[in-house]
């Protein structure tokens, strides 16, 4: 019986997160935080009020521009997907980009969207990010109170984000992929550290850049390879986790469930430490036969 349950689930959790990774039902609007005095842009549902916001934070050497289907994506699920373009060097200031994130929080909660059909609810906010972009959202998220906190393949910052996690009790989906152990990912130590209920999951055959569009010069450099798939599945957690955070539908608690399996990925223990490797009985015999000599 708990088998068949089990399944159930599952199959359950497998077909929620096929449709959260698929387009949402609204048509989506798109704007120029310009206007308000941020570069960057926004993306909405056609229509909504007391709507849930995100604002996200770029990767290294990338722009709003590289995300637009993403937060296209987020937009047509009816969330607010707001992002400034602004950092974009080679040497970018991660505090100045958090400050532009609560600057964009600030816009989309308090102005009134679209032809004044779109507004947002001031405490539905959250703050996300990809790469660097997803430090920027942690060190936001020192400076203002939100609803959740996603950091999506999680990469180092000055000032670094895990001295900074354990003043956060914010809810957080810290996403990584295979490379989750490699020095560009700080996303195991960042979970760790986190003071507030936190999920770290590896995503099955990404690597951290895979979800970075339209980067040819640096793919042919083998730097930044889009992974189709990666973002595919990246979108559905995170539309998932968010939409349980900021609107409560119990429907999606499992995006939020920190025992949650969800296919495609593996949960990851921050705190677990590996056991040593074990000696075989042949390397017992050489190292005895050494000694003996």
């Amino acid at each position: 019986m708990g088998s068949d349950k089990f399944v159930i689930v599952s199959a359950s959790v497998k077909s929620l997160l096929s449709t959260l990774a698929s387009p949402g039902p609204h048509r989506v609007l798109r704007g120029n935080l310009g206007i308000a005095g941020q570069p960057g842009l926004v993306f909405t549902p056609e229509q909504g009020l007391n709507l849930p916001a995100v604002a996200f934070g770029h990767g290294w050497l990338a722009g709003v521009g590289n995300y637009s289907k993403l937060l296209e994506h987020l937009a047509s699920w009816g969330f607010v997907a707001a992002a400034p373009d602004t950092e974009r060097g080679p040497v970018p200031s991660h505090l100045n980009l958090a400050t532009d994130l609560l600057t964009t929080l600030d816009i989309c909660a308090g102005v009134r969207l679209g032809e004044g059909k779109i507004s947002v609810h001031p405490d539905k906010l959250a703050l996300a990010g990809h790469g660097m972009g997803a430090g920027a959202a942690v060190i936001a998220a020192t400076q203002r109170t939100v609803a959740a906190v996603a950091a999506l393949y999680p990469a180092h910052t000055a000032p670094a984000t895990e001295p900074l996690a354990p003043g956060i009790d914010t809810p957080a989906l810290i996403l990584a992929g295979e490379d989750i152990d490699s020095t560009t990912s700080n996303a195991i130590p960042l979970a760790a550290a986190w003071a507030g209920p936190a999920i770290l999951r590896a995503v099955d055959g990404a690597s951290h850049n895979g979800i970075v569009r339209g980067r040819r010069a640096l793919a042919a450099l083998g730097a930044a390879k889009y992974e189709p798939r990666t973002e595919r599945t990246t979108r559905g957690l995170l539309v998932g986790y968010l939409t349980y955070q900021l609107l409560g539908d119990k429907k999606y608690k499992p995006f939020a469930d920190p025992e949650a399996i969800i296919p495609g990925t593996r949960l990851v223990d921050p705190h677990e430490v590996p056991e040593p490797e074990q000696p075989s009985k042949l390397q017992v015999l050489q190292a005895v036969q050494l000694l003996r000599k």
